[in-house]
């Protein structure tokens, strides 16, 4: 059933039923931020992954497998690539307190004046997020090596986690996309972090109302905020322009 029912009819581009496909609310943002997203086994064939939903808001957003014995060369690439400056999210309890960090450093502008600025305020954050259960999380961040030449950002989310389709044993934990969202925000995209938690929303609604084979309200309260920001966004776009 979590696969389409017996005819196994998805979208290939929502993952949902045909009837709950929400491709044409798909919001897309131009944002200062990059999302990494580093995938335990099997997490992208899970229906009630919400990684792609990032992807769907954030253009730059790069999404790897994960193994332990070894490493895709296009994601070493990219962690050394001098346009970002990566930052691991993490709980910062598990982590040497010399690497923890709670914020992220906000964008200089260049014309500020002529000197010449450092390179770590040029680049753009790029959040690698460890797309996976807490266990298999914990399990990827101590086996990468890689990731240990970066600080670590560690959040602490005022709210708890809205997440309704698949439950962590704790309540603080935050699905991928809300953490997303909660990284865009700290690193200035407000508004892309608000979209993508209102994408998440509705999504979980698309998604529940499928498996409860209910009817989509298209004209409720989290469709009007979904349309509401986009429209916002849109604006301020034309504004820009």
């Amino acid at each position: 059933m979590a696969r389409g029912g017996p005819h196994g009819e998805r979208c290939q581009g929502c993952r949902l039923i045909p009837s709950h496909c929400l491709c044409h609310l798909r919001p897309i943002m131009s944002t200062r931020a990059g999302i990494c997203l580093l995938m335990a086994e099997h997490e992208s064939l899970k229906p009630s992954n919400t990684g792609w939903l990032i992807a769907d808001v954030v253009p730059d957003t790069f999404a790897f497998g994960w193994a332990r014995t070894e490493v895709d060369p296009a994601l070493l690439t990219l962690l050394t690539d001098p346009q970002w400056q990566p930052y691991v999210v993490f709980p910062g309890e598990f982590v040497a307190p010399e690497r923890v960090i709670s914020q992220v450093p906000e964008e200089t502008d260049p014309q500020a004046d002529a000197v010449e600025l450092p390179t770590q305020i040029k680049q753009r954050p790029l959040f690698i997020l460890l797309d996976a259960t807490w266990s298999e999380a914990r399990k990827i961040f101590k086996k990468s090596p890689y990731l240990l030449a970066f600080p670590v950002l560690s959040l602490e989310p005022a709210q708890l986690s809205r997440y309704r389709l698949r439950r962590s044993k704790r309540d603080d934990h935050l699905c991928t996309s809300e953490v997303a969202a909660l990284c865009l925000s700290m690193a200035g995209d407000q508004l892309a972090g608000e979209i993508l938690d209102a994408y998440l929303d509705v999504f979980s609604d698309h998604y529940l109302r499928a498996k409860q084979q209910v009817k989509v309200s298209w004209d409720d309260e989290l469709h009007q905020r979904l349309h509401a920001l986009t429209d916002q966004n849109d604006n301020t776009k034309m504004f820009e322009k």
